[in-house]
């Protein structure tokens, strides 16, 4: 990418999209398009076609996507499919056809089998099936990655598409039932600390291993991805460490200073046992994480309460 390329990064206000403009600022690209949902609707073809007659961006982010954790995903799997699947096939089409040189579809490590390998390597994608609690979500994302593939086989286009695992940090969604892990955990144990509670309960057995990425080093990913490499296979983005869930919330706990206890609730589902990807093909390609576990909650925590304060003005 040039520096003055136009770039468009669709879900700029999500905590993905923010951090990837950040990224893209922070390395001087200084013509970067955006638009809010409100302003453009990407379930709506005709909004999305005009969108892309009228801007014709030169590069694409695609980091625009409806997100959950395990209740949101299991309450609402129709809305999860429907729009997670409209927004990508509208974008992705209109990135075709006003011939854009180069898109980066944003998946999840969800697509992958519920008892794949691990850790997961790139060639696992299709080879059993899902796990259940985010299935149709996993569908939309595969449907994504899978579109950009066969445009490529048969049109020749440049659109790649990553993995990335986990992710966490600056402007995350801390809602009380719609947050994925971390950031619930950083909510439940700030409001705990506040209330003068003994005791956080989380979900399950406490012993399944995540691994987790830092959302600031998978934009500073992405950006060297779309620069450094072309390909039909997906990369997977991610740290290659992981944690257990009770691990997780005994550091959350710390970070926080919340001085009571940790109990696990096993009447609440766990999900997929342990989600571990496999990174030396993103290694091979030169790139390697940067931020350690601990160090991005308290960076997240400090957000969150700045995040809490702008709430109560």
């Amino acid at each position: 990418m040039n520096k003055t390329d136009k770039i468009y990064v669709a879900g700029h206000r999500g905590m993905v999209g923010s951090a990837i403009i950040r990224r893209l600022q922070a390395e001087g690209y200084t013509n970067i398009v955006t638009r809010s949902s409100k302003e453009l609707d990407l379930r709506r073809q005709a909004a999305v076609e005009e969108f892309f007659a009228l801007e014709k961006p030169d590069y694409v982010y695609l980091a625009a996507a409806k997100v959950g954790g395990i209740m949101a995903n299991s309450t609402y799997p129709a809305d999860f499919m429907y729009d997670n699947m409209i927004m990508e096939m509208n974008v992705i089409k209109s990135s075709f056809e006003n011939k854009v040189k180069k898109l980066m579809f944003l998946g999840s490590s969800c697509i992958y089998p519920r008892m794949a390998p691990q850790p997961i390597k790139e060639d696992s994608l299709l080879t059993s099936s899902l796990e259940q609690t985010n299935e149709a979500y996993a569908l939309a994302k595969i449907s994504g990655l899978k579109y950009c593939e066969y445009l490529n086989r048969q049109h020749g286009t440049d659109y790649i598409s990553v993995m990335p695992t986990n992710l966490y940090g600056l402007n995350d969604n801390y809602h009380p039932q719609n947050s994925h892990v971390l950031p619930a955990m950083i909510r439940r144990f700030h409001e705990a600390k506040e209330a003068g509670l003994t005791e956080v309960v989380i979900w399950g057995t406490g012993t399944p291993l995540r691994e987790f990425l830092y959302v600031d080093d998978l934009a500073d990913a992405c950006v060297y991805l779309m620069n450094n490499y072309s390909g039909n296979e997906t990369v997977n983005l991610g740290t290659g460490k992981e944690v257990s869930i009770l691990e997780l919330a005994q550091i959350v706990k710390k970070v926080v200073g919340f001085e009571g206890s940790i109990a696990l609730d096993t009447t609440k589902p766990d999900g997929t046992p342990r989600k571990l990807l496999d990174v030396s093909k993103l290694e091979s390609l030169g790139w390697k994480y940067r931020t350690d576990l601990e160090v991005g909650i308290t960076l997240a925590y400090q957000d969150f309460l700045s995040s809490e304060m702008r709430a109560e003005r």
